[in-house]
């Protein structure tokens, strides 16, 4: 009989990744964030198991985000199908929201706040986090 391998919450120990975003698509830097963050680059995943790691995001303000509408201003819908106001310019002038809105959006309801408290994105190349010795992750 086989039996399913379900790793307890203190199973391994958390490892931190960081992630330079310079000129790099907004949706795949955040499709990769979200996997890493709920663990599904491990080998022990369980969907009901928090086994995720921590991400650190660095060069966010570099990022490539739509070559179509470069200079042009974004617009985000609020509130849809209310009289007044409901449709506001989103600016490229904060980054991180950009990058915490699409990461969040991407993960799963039932862990989405225990996955996003470990998520931190810099707009520089700076962070604080080099006591961590966080492990630079790279894909195609």
């Amino acid at each position: 009989m086989n039996d399913t391998f379900i790793p307890s919450s203190d199973y391994g120990a958390k490892k931190w990744y960081i992630i330079d975003a310079a000129e790099k698509p907004l949706g795949r830097v955040s499709t990769i964030i979200a996997a890493v963050l709920q663990g599904k680059h491990k080998v022990d995943y369980h969907p009901a198991m928090d086994t995720g790691d921590y991400v650190i995001v660095i060069n966010a303000e570099a990022m490539h985000l739509d070559s179509w509408a470069i200079g042009h201003p974004k617009y985000r819908v609020y509130n849809p199908g209310r009289p007044g106001s409901s449709l506001k310019i989103f600016f490229e002038k904060i980054p991180k929201r950009i990058v915490e809105s699409a990461v969040k959006n991407m993960l799963p309801n039932g862990l989405k706040q225990n996955f996003y408290k470990r998520l931190r994105v810099y707009s520089g190349s700076e962070h604080p986090h080099l006591a961590q010795n966080p492990i630079p992750l790279e894909w195609n």
